[in-house]
């Protein structure tokens, strides 16, 4: 059973608009964000295509429904009302219009001919065709419009100010979206830095634990490690300090749309240094961000006397914070 206060499984959103109007765009940056999208898909099998998606672990649908449907469009609003099922699946629309006069520069400027332009027969001239089959469009869309929870004016956005505009109501961190997904990796340099790392910290220049002799057969995991590194004034400098750019650029990254990232945190080896201090800026970053990272200790379990061979493993834990 579903638990209500989980919010709804799934996620359809409806992108319509006018022709013009930047909906491909949507659809484009929808998809960037996760979404699965369909186009152009005809009205009558959006149930059959929604039960599809589930089946298949698809639990975010984007769909583009204009007047190219053609007479489908008259039973859009009565189909999309009749696939929503509250406490499982939600169904919002994103509706995108702009100004006459820049819908006609626009078609102007592709050269492509509006949808409608052949429906109604217009023998007059190009200009006051597209212009005629506006106000057509605007008259069919008219019961979509009046449903939308989100209506988006292109007339004065650029293709990448209409991104920006997606990604902030539907992207990471915009409501009930998924948030960034985020990584913490401890490494060692002489294994070599993560390669997909989008930021790197290099704590080389703290002292090394493994140079003790009580603390070499522990790992950062450890209380005699942990304590051993946080008592050092440079570390908790350098945590402060890096909590606080983490804390500051994690919400821009996800405010651009970023859906994940991943942050190495490296000493020598990837047992001592690293872990203590991986652990920390997980947990801090986390009372800071609401983010709850992924500690991945990459090389924490490799034999201190081997120092070249490929590795693949490491140890991990989910959900700081």
């Amino acid at each position: 059973m579903t638990d209500p206060a989980a919010g709804p499984e799934s996620l359809v959103l409806i992108v319509t608009g006018l022709s013009g109007a930047g909906k491909s765009t949507a659809l484009h940056a929808l998809e960037d964000l996760g979404f699965f999208c369909v186009d152009n898909l005809p009205v009558p099998v959006m149930d059959a295509t929604l039960n599809a998606c589930e089946a298949a672990g698809l639990p975010r649908v984007a769909m583009g429904i204009d007047v190219r449907v053609r007479r489908f469009l008259d039973r859009a609003a009565e189909v999309i009302e009749s696939v929503r099922v509250p406490g499982h699946r939600e169904v919002d629309i994103l509706f995108l219009d702009a100004a006459d006069e820049t819908l006609l520069r626009r078609f102007s400027s592709t050269r492509r001919p509006h949808p409608l332009m052949h429906d109604g027969g217009v023998e007059s001239s190009r200009a006051i065709a597209v212009l005629d089959s506006i106000r057509v469009e605007r008259e069919r869309l008219a019961p979509l419009r009046a449903r939308a929870r989100q209506v988006i004016d292109t007339t004065e956005l650029s293709v990448h100010d209409l991104r920006q505009r997606v990604i902030e109501v539907y992207g990471p961190g915009a409501g009930a979206a998924p948030r960034m997904s985020t990584r913490i990796v401890s490494f060692g340099f002489k294994y070599g830095p993560p390669v997909d790392a989008d930021l790197l910290f290099d704590v080389r220049f703290l002292p090394n634990p493994f140079f003790v002799a009580e603390l070499r057969p522990f790992t950062g995991l450890d209380e005699p490690v942990q304590s051993f590194v946080l008592a050092v004034p440079d570390a908790r400098v350098f945590l402060e300090k890096t909590v606080d750019l983490l804390s500051f650029c994690l919400p821009r990254y996800e405010r651009e749309g970023k859906s994940y990232l991943t942050i190495g945190i490296g000493c020598t080896g990837g047992q001592h240094r690293s872990v203590v201090l991986a652990e920390k800026i997980a947990t801090d970053v986390s009372a800071r961000t609401g983010l709850a990272p992924t500690v991945v200790h990459r090389d924490i379990d490799r034999d201190m006397s081997v120092t070249g061979e490929s590795f693949v493993g490491g140890t991990s834990r989910r959900g700081v914070g």
